[in-house]
């Protein structure tokens, strides 16, 4: 089975497919992210795939095309030389902030012999709903394919059309091709997703050509959509580049949406069962993910990101209020769904053996106050865009601070949605200063600056901020600790200065950082939380801890820190949820989009400390403050459109 980091991702801005260095499709969800797989091979052998790769012995080598999502594979034989691009396919035309509003759900692959003769052996193996169906395979009339194929499959309410330019042989559900080709030749293959029950769409023109032209418009989509996001210049540059086209591709881009990962159950220790579904948006990443959005991309991703929070989080129209006794929801679906009811799919072997494979994800059933500072804290990151705030989003946000004001006592299961049980974790008190903080910032777009809310909002600030400072900090481990009374470390405690809460040079946030760093981490890679074990690293933490060195004056062990995490990413640039430390390798779900978003802030952080410093002669340790209180976290960059 190949690793992790043998795979890239493939993205239509709708769903997504990764493909191993191999040459095979391993994983697909077309329509939708969280949509049932066609090809599951990631999660067991016998779950699908599509394969495309020399017959005879042979070495690979792989990159992203420029500016885009769109994955060239080289393989080297002792007889030639032969090149797979691999993309799934936009909608005709799409260009700039439209790129896949209108995607075919169509994976294109294009076969070039470079130089000398190849030998190229094709496998499909369609397997939808999770590797459950087997499609029944039909040769369909070529008509104007003149020497091409196309083969429907059809079984468990999907139907598939493979097109290509060579002889196809179809034979129980699986369909294949063996030919030769010498320098200059071109074959090219497209598979298209349909539903049963919708039109079925005619293979009327000859697969090259067709192949030829999608390929072609697809790469031209995704580089214009990166030419209007060249807006950061800062350090780091390819790497956050490549990040936002990530996040791009994260981007359901019908709403807006970003969801965590493009994947389900790849194990956050292998062989164990913390296997769990990414493929939805949190609320829980949004202030991150807004940021990250305004640094590396530019205020249109940032301002549609915020309508999905705000919209999925019910900001009603008429201006009512949630009922008292509904938690604001943690995490959604794509289109908003808010049932989100996990199960298993047993009949799958997991990755490397790692069960139960899960769907969905019960994490949407808990009570995590940090929400109410994430959604506060976008919209203050948006504020210069919602002077024409709706009564109904404006009423929304002040329930937000009302509950945070009333609530913050009360314990949740935090931010790491651990399952034991609620606690009164440091992490959701600081997420609820948060909330309280930015709400008396936007006090005057609320329409609160003139009541009796202002004034709550403000002591009930000072409370929470009390509480964190005599109840969170912990004098024998001279560090702010994971939860009210304990003596356990998680590593969450970082963004402290990140928000604002302290200043990054403030003795007791050095302290923490410090006592973080020795005790959760190993050469930069941080794990969560004290007891961790066989954990691996997660990179969110280790770019948190970059971005706390910057705002403490240590821009050089930033950049260590940073230099560190951002090496285990694999030769595409991509990067998961977690690394072992015993080996850099890459596990969790892949790819991770909080682990890019912290790529994209750590660059950012290290970036504005150093430009301050150089402007004004200031120490670093001067340079990288902005104080407590509300921190101004968007790049002056992205005013200069």
């Amino acid at each position: 089975m190949t690793d992790i980091a043998g795979y890239g991702l493939l993205s239509d801005c709708q769903g997504a497919a990764l493909v191993s260095l191999a040459g095979s499709v391993d994983w697909w969800c077309p329509a939708r992210f969280d949509a049932p797989s066609v090809f599951a091979r990631l999660l067991d052998p016998q779950a699908g795939h599509w394969s495309i790769a020399p017959v005879a012995e042979h070495t690979a080598t792989r990159r992203y095309l420029d500016g885009t999502m769109v994955v060239q594979t080289d393989f080297r034989t002792g007889d030639g030389q032969l090149r797979v691009t691999d993309a799934l396919a936009l909608g005709p035309g799409e260009r700039g902030h439209r790129i896949g509003l209108g995607s075919p759900h169509q994976l294109l692959r294009q076969v070039e012999v470079i130089s000398g003769t190849v030998e190229v052996a094709v496998e499909l193996v369609a397997r939808p709903r999770y590797g459950m169906v087997t499609p029944t395979a039909t040769r369909l009339d070529t008509g104007a394919l003149g020497q091409g194929c196309a083969v429907e499959l059809v079984g468990g309410g999907d139907r598939l059309v493979l097109t290509g330019d060579v002889p196809l042989v179809a034979v129980d559900g699986a369909v294949t091709a063996r030919f030769t080709r010498t320098a200059g030749d071109i074959v090219s293959f497209a598979l298209r997703h349909e539903p049963t029950d919708a039109q079925p769409t005619r293979a009327d023109r000859p697969a090259g050509l067709a192949g030829l032209a999608g390929l072609a418009d697809t790469i031209a989509g995704w580089r214009s959509w990166d030419e209007l996001h060249r807006g950061y210049q800062g350090p780091y540059l390819d790497q956050v580049r490549r990040s936002a086209l990530v996040l791009q591709a994260l981007t359901y881009q019908p709403t807006g949406a970003v969801v965590a990962a493009a994947t389900t159950s790849l194990p956050e220790e292998l062989g164990g069962t913390a296997n769990w579904d990414y493929r939805f948006g949190w609320l829980r990443d949004g202030a991150f993910t807004m940021q990250a959005l305004w640094v590396a991309a530019c205020p249109d991703e940032a301002y549609r990101f915020f309508g999905w929070m705000a919209d999925s989080s019910g900001a009603p129209a008429d201006g009512t209020e949630l009922p008292v006794g509904q938690p604001v929801p943690v995490m959604f679906g794509v289109d908003g769904e808010r049932d989100l009811t996990e199960h298993t799919l047993d009949h799958l072997a997991g990755y490397q053996g790692s069960q139960p494979v899960r769907v969905g994800n019960d994490a949407w059933r808990q009570r995590q106050l940090d929400v109410l500072g994430e959604v506060l804290h976008s919209a203050w990151i948006m504020r210069d865009q919602l002077a024409d705030i709706s009564p109904g989003t404006a009423d929304f946000l002040r329930s937000l601070a009302d509950r945070a004001a009333t609530r913050w006592t009360e314990p949740d299961a935090g931010i790491w949605e651990g399952r034991e049980g609620d606690r009164h974790y440091v992490t959701s008190k600081l997420l609820c200063w948060v909330a309280l903080d930015r709400a008396v910032q936007l006090a005057e777009l609320l329409d609160a600056d003139t009541g009796t809310e202002l004034p709550r909002w403000r002591q009930a600030r000072e409370d929470v901020r009390a509480a964190i400072l005599d109840e969170g900090w912990n004098p024998d481990r001279q560090a702010f600790t994971g939860a009210f009374g304990s003596s356990h470390l998680d590593a969450g405690v970082l963004i402290m200065p990140i928000v604002g809460f302290l200043p990054g040079t403030d003795p007791r946030v050095v302290s923490t950082v410090d006592v973080i760093e020795q005790e959760l981490g190993h050469e930069g890679l941080v794990q969560r939380w004290t007891g961790a074990g066989d954990e691996g690293a997660f990179l969110i933490c280790s770019y948190w801890l970059a971005q706390a060195h910057a705002l403490a004056g240590r821009p050089d062990r930033a950049r260590q820190v940073f230099d560190r995490v951002t090496s285990c990413a694999n030769d595409l640039g991509l990067l998961s949820e977690e690394v072992l430390r015993s080996d850099d390798s890459l596990i969790g779900n892949f790819p991770q989009g909080l682990s890019h978003i912290g790529l994209i802030n750590a660059a950012w952080r290290i970036s504005q400390a150093e430009q301050a410093a150089r402007r004004t002669g200031q120490t670093a340790s001067q340079a990288g403050q902005t104080g407590s209180g509300a921190a101004d976290n968007r790049s002056p960059a992205r005013f200069s459109r």
